[in-house]
């Protein structure tokens, strides 16, 4: 009988085998090891949402008037429409009446009634703050998207919120406009090291340049 030929296949050494299963493992300890250090780098710019304070002052819904939030920090810097950041006080939303409060979805017109611009403090810098409401624009509607010039008196509402470590309203009050250009204090008050607040006052200082 003829015999097979037995072809002679090359033996895997178990030592190398277990040297390559080895520096598999290290090398997916390394990577892990690598991301965990080096977390992905935030974007230029980016502010944490994180706030101590909100101010929000508002005025009555479908209002059509413009009515402006000026805050003015301890350092002397001023947070308003064209200056929406100022250290650790933001603008983040500047209502200009019926201007910016429709808008578009799938084709149909939606309106926002609501009329509020809201300040955030963005951190304890210890020192006075002082809120002002500023009668911008007078304006009604008239039918249109155009709206026509008018004079009637706003009524203005400020809330003063302390977020951390629990919400806690530190001053709610209400003053009136009455025509356009007006300018009011709504509310001083100083904030400690500790977040405290203190010394309120309705004392009037102009903050429009």
């Amino acid at each position: 009988m003829r015999s097979r030929r037995r072809t002679h296949e090359p033996e895997v050494d178990p030592f190398y085998d277990m040297l390559f299963n080895m520096l598999i493992a290290f090398v997916f300890c390394f990577i892990i090891a690598l991301l965990s250090i080096n977390p992905k780098a935030k974007k230029a710019g980016d502010v944490p949402a994180k706030a101590e304070f909100i101010v929000t002052l508002s005025w009555p819904d479908n209002d059509p008037n413009d009515i402006d939030a000026w805050v003015q920090g301890p350092s002397g810097d001023k947070v308003w429409f064209r200056s929406r950041e100022a250290g650790l006080m933001h603008l983040d939303r500047d209502d200009r009446g019926l201007s910016n409060d429709t808008v578009i979805v799938n084709g149909l017109k939606v309106v926002n009634p609501l009329n509020q611009e809201v300040v955030t403090i963005r951190g304890i810098f210890p020192g006075e703050y002082i809120v002002n409401a500023h009668y911008y624009k007078s304006s009604k509607g008239d039918g249109k998207d155009t709206p026509t010039l008018s004079g009637g008196a706003v009524d203005a509402t400020l809330t003063v919120v302390k977020v951390n470590p629990r919400a806690e309203v530190v001053y709610y009050g209400q003053k009136k406009l009455a025509r356009r250009g007006d300018e009011v204090t709504m509310v001083r008050f100083t904030i400690d090291r500790e977040g405290g607040v203190s010394k309120l006052s309705t004392l009037a200082k102009s903050l429009v340049n």
